[in-house]
């Protein structure tokens, strides 16, 4: 590694820190009532959250309310977040939750297993054959969107906590490097063996349709 390489690292390594620590202050904040805090953090989370929102409900008309009630739920549950976590990690799995949730409700197209699902590092496929017309487009919607989630909780909890930091909140190695106080390589050989076990996972499942 260079020196400038370094000098670069180091700087985000203090930025990442700097803002980590920005945000356990909001919360404290927030927890005493504090409503400028809360303002805050929803200004600062807004935009990252609605393209992780987006990624997951295709429907623009939603967005905006499912992100206010995310904000809404992260608020009415302040007091029981964990400072031995990030809280943009915490943030995000009450967010991917709640879109799924929705979507369960709605039935709305989400994560298809017929069609690649892209992520930074590949693609995860798996197919499930339609042998009939007359099928209920959404239930079929809905049962492949609860395979995806099914595989990635049926991993190790290590390498969930992981694959859901990568995949749906879109952190870099380096920041769940950070995040997890793991080494940068340990985190590549976990993302590696938990893609394994998911296409594992998946591929097994086509024997059940």
């Amino acid at each position: 590694m260079t020196e400038s390489e370094k000098i670069s690292k180091n700087k985000d390594k203090e930025r990442s820190e700097l803002n980590r620590q920005e945000d356990y202050l909001l919360v404290e904040k927030a927890k005493a009532n504090d409503q400028k805090a809360f303002a805050r953090i929803a200004q600062k989370y807004n935009r990252p959250l609605f393209f992780h929102v987006a990624r997951l409900v295709r429907n623009q008309d939603v967005i905006d309310d499912l992100i206010q009630e995310i904000f809404l739920k992260a608020f009415d549950n302040i007091h029981s977040f964990d400072k031995n976590y990030a809280f943009s990690t915490w943030l995000f799995r009450i967010a991917t939750n709640h879109s799924i949730d929705y979507l369960r409700k709605k039935k709305l197209q989400t994560l298809s297993i017929d069609e690649p699902y892209k992520t930074k590092d590949g693609e995860i496929t798996i197919e499930i054959p339609d042998d009939t017309s007359e099928a209920d487009e959404n239930i079929i919607r809905e049962e492949r969107v609860k395979i995806i989630l099914e595989a990635i909780e049926s991993l190790p909890e290590r390498y969930e906590q992981i694959i859901r930091l990568r995949h749906m909140e879109e952190k870099s190695y380096q920041e769940i490097s950070e995040i997890l106080n793991l080494p940068l390589g340990t985190v590549k050989a976990h993302i590696f063996r938990a893609r394994e076990l998911l296409n594992k996972y998946l591929k097994d499942k086509r024997g059940s349709f």
